[in-house]
């Protein structure tokens, strides 16, 4: 059965499974999103990252407000199946909704943590102000 990959998929009590996007051409970790069946099997099916938002409790295209979406290059799965990897194409650059590249940009020195990474985009320019 076509839907069969799916079930190897080890999946949490609320059906969710960790997904890393990676970027596929520098492999910097870009961000951690979950995924449902849905949204994987959608994932596969458009070539475009789809995760289910827990704060929205639907479906999240990723870029569906900001235009900066992700490609998919490659859909991993690690040695006990309870975490998807995506290798993405970034598109914009950013993929953190805080306007930067990369969701990772805090980093612990000295007991606090400090950004390391820049704003490449006001929020408010691409999400506009509520």
């Amino acid at each position: 059965m076509e839907q069969d990959w799916l079930d190897t998929i080890k999946w949490d009590d609320q059906g969710l499974v960790p997904a890393i996007a990676q970027e596929a051409d520098s492999g910097k970790v870009l961000m951690l999103a979950w995924m449902n069946r849905e949204s994987l099997a959608a994932t596969r099916e458009t070539g475009h990252a789809v995760y289910w938002s827990r704060s929205r409790n639907r479906l999240w295209h990723k870029g569906e407000e900001s235009g900066h979406r992700q490609l998919v290059r490659t859909i991993r799965i690690d040695c006990d199946a309870d975490v998807v990897l995506l290798e993405v194409e970034q598109q914009g650059g950013i993929a953190c909704h805080t306007g930067r590249h990369a969701c990772f940009f805090r980093e612990l020195r000295a007991g606090e943590w400090v950004p390391i990474a820049p704003v490449l985009k006001d929020p408010d320019a691409i999400y506009g102000t509520p």
